[in-house]
Parts: structure tokens; C-alpha cells; sequence
């Protein structure tokens, strides 16, 4: 019987982790407009770990965990819309995409472009790309163009080229991107065995928001959904887009979200909010996340972060405020390399000697 149990037990845990490890249209199919026999271009995106921050915790009041979307393969959550968004495109028998991006949206394109055999190419405002980002989209083979302009313009620019020509816009006006990203409320909601409270995330063209509230309501739940921008590029906040928007913050670095309706709908049902936190708010975050809780995230990640230290978890009517907020920390430290190195310490130069590097490291 025992012998039984144990058979049982490790077919159920081979199970579970082939599931995990699954591309994620094939975890997700019953969920995704996929049929069975539909092509999938994946680079085994999502399955990323959510994590508990017990100093966060301590400092917000409640149970916070971090869904570490920096571990999708290019580094940030976008693999999991490129990946439904490809798909769809090569069933569609498209041969080449595109995109506008601050970054992110760029890397993960030129990327599955290249999986699935196609031509890739991105427009990304001039100067205004993260270097980690940048070195990835020109790796994969993309045909990068730098806009003198900022990232709205470059959208309305693609937009019209993908209106004009036989090439698939891959950014996240592509419902399937949408489709894609739900995925991880979905992954939330079994690494919990249910909702949190809340999720606190930051918003920049406002797709993300959208696709999370999205996977929530298609199970059935609603957490409170908070929402930060930087002070700088915060439209949603001020309730009207941002010609010029600014922050050190790049991949939120956006003045008129695409997802503007869907996203305000989703602060409204949720009974959350949307709230802005300044550069100087993200970028204490960004250090304070990784030397206390060891987790390396990109600027514009940190803004989920320092809203829940600024702004803490407020509730409309009096209601109890929640007791486990997950924090979605969108893209991987690495991508944006100079930012790190101008906020982090200075490298201690040593001579090369024992009692020199005894007085560097322990004085």
C-alpha cells in the first residue's frame, strides 16, 4: 500500500513539474485562443517563482510576496505576451513583426521573432533605451531604429507601418499579448491556492494591469489592484496623457497608455487606486529591495514596491485593509546596468597584499 502511495505521489510531483516547466500556451491552452495543432513559439517562458519578502512584510503590515517576472527568458514579463503574440502571428503566416518600446517590449520581440524565423524590428526612442535592453534586441537580430521622439509617437508610428504593410504589430494593443500576460494571475493564484488581498504593480502603457485583472476575473476573483507610475510620466494619476513624460524609471516612461480604459476600469472594480511615486521613492526601492531582500529588479519594477512604502494599502468604506499583497516586479536588475552602477557603492580598489585586503574587507 505504502509502496502504492509512494508510486502515486511521485507520478503526481513528475506531473506538477512537467506542467510548470510546460511552454506556456501548452499549461494554459484550455485558457488561450490556441486550438490543439496550432503552431507555439516559446522559449519556456513563464512558471516564475513568487516569493516571500519578510522585511517588507514587517514594514507594510502585511504578507507580501514578490512575483519575480525578471526569471521570463529575456528578463522581463513581456515573454509571456511574445510568446501567444508570435504564435499567433506565424498561424496567421505573418513573416516579419514589429514594435515601439522603452526597452522591455524590444528584447522580447527581437527574440521570439527570432525563434519562430521571422524578421524583427523595433523603434525605440532615441536615447532613452536602457543599455541591457538595447544589447539584447541588436543580439537577436533585429532591425532597431532610435526615433528622435518618445515612445507615444513611436507607437502611432508602427501603427500606422503595420496598417500600411504586411508586418504584425506585436505591441500590447495586440489582444494576444493581453491573452498571454493573464497567465501570471493564473500562476498567482496556484502558487496561493487563491487570491491575495491585493496586487500592486507598476503601470506604464497600462497592458499589464489589464491582462492581471483579466486572469483574475476569468477565475472568478478580485483582489484590490494598486497601481503606481512615476511621478514624471503619470497620466493615469492626473487623468490626462503626458506630452513630455520623464523618469529614471524607462520602462514606464510612457505619457499615453494604450490600455488607459481598461486599466482604470480594473482600479475601479477592484475597488483599488492608481498613485504615483516620485524617482527619487523607486530608486530608494530599487536599492532597498536588493540589499534587504537580495532581489535585483529593474528601476521601473521598484515602483510596485515604493507605492506600498509610500502610500501603504489604503481601502475604500472602511474596509480591512488586506493581509497578503503580491508585488509584481516586472524585469530583471540587468537590464538597465547603468542605473545600478551609478546608485550602487563605489568598487574598493586594494593592493595586493593579505592585511590590505583584510583592512578593505573588514574595516
Amino acid at each position: 500500500m505504502s509502496e502504492q502511495l509512494g508510486q502515486s505521489l511521485e507520478g503526481g510531483v513528475e506531473r506538477a513539474s512537467a506542467r510548470r516547466h510546460a511552454p506556456l500556451i501548452e499549461r494554459y491552452r484550455e485558457r488561450l485562443p490556441f486550438a490543439p495543432g496550432d503552431p507555439v513559439v516559446s522559449l519556456q517562458e513563464g512558471s516564475t517563482p513568487v516569493v516571500v519578502a519578510p522585511v517588507l512584510s514587517g514594514l507594510v503590515g502585511a504578507t507580501v510576496r514578490l512575483k519575480l517576472e525578471g526569471a521570463n527568458p529575456t528578463g522581463s514579463f513581456k515573454d509571456r505576451g511574445m510568446t501567444c503574440a508570435v504564435s499567433a502571428a506565424v498561424r496567421e503566416g505573418a513573416k516579419a513583426v514589429i514594435c515601439a518600446s522603452t526597452g522591455n517590449t524590444a528584447a522580447s520581440a527581437a527574440a521570439y521573432a527570432a525563434r519562430a524565423g521571422l524578421r524583427g524590428a523595433v523603434i525605440v526612442p532615441e536615447g532613452k533605451i536602457a543599455i541591457g535592453k538595447l544589447a539584447q534586441a541588436l543580439m537577436h537580430g533585429a532591425r532597431v531604429v532610435a526615433l528622435q521622439g518618445n515612445f507615444d509617437e513611436a507607437l502611432r508610428i508602427v501603427r500606422e507601418l503595420a496598417d500600411k504593410h504586411p508586418i504584425e504589430l506585436v505591441n500590447s494593443v495586440n489582444p494576444f499579448r493581453i491573452e498571454g500576460q493573464k497567465t501570471a494571475a493564473f500562476e498567482v493564484v496556484e502558487e496561493l491556492g487563491g487570491a491575495p488581498g491585493a496586487l500592486a504593480i507598476p503601470v506604464g502603457n497600462a497592458g499589464n494591469v489589464t491582462a492581471y485583472w483579466r486572469g483574475f476575473e476569468e477565475l472568478g476573483l478580485a483582489p484590490v489592484v494598486y497601481g503606481f507610475q512615476a511621478e514624471g510620466a503619470a497620466p493615469l494619476v492626473h487623468g490626462a496623457p503626458v506630452a513630455e513624460p520623464e523618469t529614471v524609471a524607462s520602462a514606464i516612461r510612457i505619457g499615453n497608455p494604450a490600455r488607459w480604459e481598461e486599466a482604470m476600469a480594473a482600479f475601479t472594480a477592484s475597488r483599488g487606486r492608481v498613485a504615483a511615486v516620485s524617482d527619487e521613492q523607486i530608486l530608494d526601492a530599487y536599492r532597498w529591495l536588493a540589499a534587504q531582500e537580495g532581489v535585483f529588479c529593474e528601476p521601473a519594477s521598484a515602483a510596485s514596491v515604493a507605492g506600498l512604502l509610500a502610500h501603504g494599502l489604503p481601502v475604500l468604506d472602511g474596509a480591512a485593509p488586506p493581509e497578503s499583497v503580491v508585488c509584481v516586479l516586472t524585469g530583471h536588475g540587468l537590464k538597465d546596468p547603468d542605473t545600478a552602477l551609478s546608485k550602487a557603492p563605489p568598487v574598493i580598489n586594494c593592493e595586493n597584499d593579505l592585511s590590505a585586503v583584510e583592512r578593505a574587507v573588514f574595516e
